[in-house]
């Protein structure tokens, strides 16, 4: 499978997460930094459209989270949206890179959020391959970006989720 193929089976399981969101969760506290889950979902819809737009989305973004993410995913599941560079504020970035970044933010923002909210979704094997080699790569960039934490050592023989996790700065076995 190509990774713009990879886009829609990594979208699907988060999209299920948001919608699952109830009111009474919305200042839980999640495993992504000192983010509430309010927090995370702002920032989930910000990071979309931020995402969108770099890929040369230029309409307003609509309310939801759950539109904001049909959009990244016709963006993103574009071959061409793979190809060549992408401006990403300072200076341009491979689009691989920017793609990788995507499904990225989307699992592993949908893993703080599920296990905020006590959920349990499900990724395919094959997204979770490609992300597990795709952070392995850039883990250290992310933390030079300050998006990731300090690696949290996992086994190499855990499941790629929960070494995917690690290489973020989460712990797979977080609690409230």
């Amino acid at each position: 499978m190509s990774a713009h193929e990879l886009v829609t089976p990594a979208l699907e399981p988060t999209i299920a997460v948001v919608k699952a969101v109830r009111p009474e969760q919305l200042d839980l506290p999640t495993p992504c930094g000192n983010f509430t889950v309010r927090q995370l979902l702002d920032h989930m819809a910000g990071t979309a459209t931020w995402l969108s737009s770099a890929a040369g989305v230029k309409s307003e973004p609509p309310e939801s989270l759950e539109d904001r993410y049909a959009i990244l995913g016709t963006v993103y599941s574009d071959p061409k949206s793979w190809e060549g560079e992408i401006s990403m504020g300072n200076a341009p970035m491979p689009a691989p890179m920017v793609g990788g970044m995507t499904i990225g933010e989307v699992v592993v923002h949908g893993w703080d959020l599920a296990t905020a909210t006590g959920q349990h979704p499900q990724w395919a094997p094959e997204v979770l391959d490609f992300l597990l080699e795709d952070v392995a790569k850039t883990a250290d960039l992310g933390r030079q970006m300050e998006a990731y934490g300090k690696e949290i050592p996992i086994p190499a023989d855990a499941p790629p989720l929960d070494r995917i996790l690690g290489l973020t700065g989460r712990d797979p076995a977080w609690t409230a």
